[in-house]
């Protein structure tokens, strides 16, 4: 059963990334990638950018003419900015009503894919071992627990390695990154009689 228990390590490293990265961020990321891809959204998107720039430039030009002196040009500016804000309004409206879409259909792939499907083969391969142990190898107690709650006595449950997957990357996540915050200079506190000498 190695692919079972390959296969409960990468969706407990795909759980961890998302709690790690943030649900937001990727869902963002995504709608970004998204907008690469041609599409009728990709294409609002640029669309609602062009008036953006638009309406920005109006504005500018409307601040550098004088509503008194050149009234009609003035006036012209005015009414192509406030054309070109009411259809930047509507595409984005659109926009925002798609992206809440997206970002429901991506919610639920992400949890099927994750916690879905973790707890999918949890009950899908509760009574079928992850791998084996030596027989005799631990107490009766010991061996009870690791094939809890229906694996065969003398083996190790999913539930039990998915725990196992779960501390071991994230107490493995915390070593590489203190490691690394080491490594990158960052210390604790200086303490203040060291302080104060260096300050002299």
């Amino acid at each position: 059963m190695l692919s079972l228990l390959w296969t409960v390590f990468f969706i407990h490293v795909a759980i961890y990334l998302v709690n790690t990265i943030g649900a937001s961020t990727i869902d963002n990321l995504l709608w970004l990638l998204y907008l690469k891809v041609p599409t009728p959204t990709a294409k609002k998107a640029r669309e609602q950018n062009r008036l953006k720039r638009e309406a920005v430039q109006l504005k500018r030009d409307m601040n550098n003419t004088s509503s008194q002196d050149e009234f009609a040009k003035w006036a012209k500016l005015r009414r192509r900015h406030d054309k070109t804000m009411e259809e930047y309004e509507a595409i984005n409206k659109q926009l925002v009503s798609q992206k809440s879409s997206f970002d429901w259909a991506v919610k639920i792939a992400r949890w099927l894919g994750t916690s879905g499907l973790k707890l999918f083969l949890q009950f899908w391969y509760s009574k079928t071992p992850v791998f084996m142990l030596p027989e005799g190898w631990l107490p009766y107690y010991v061996a009870w627990v690791l094939s809890f709650p229906r694996a065969p006595l003398g083996s190790v449950s999913i539930q039990i390695w998915s725990n196992v997957c779960a501390t071991a990357i994230t107490t493995m996540a915390e070593v590489v990154t203190a490691v690394l915050l080491q490594r990158g200079g960052v210390t604790g506190p200086v303490p203040a009689a060291e302080a104060a000498k260096k300050a002299q």
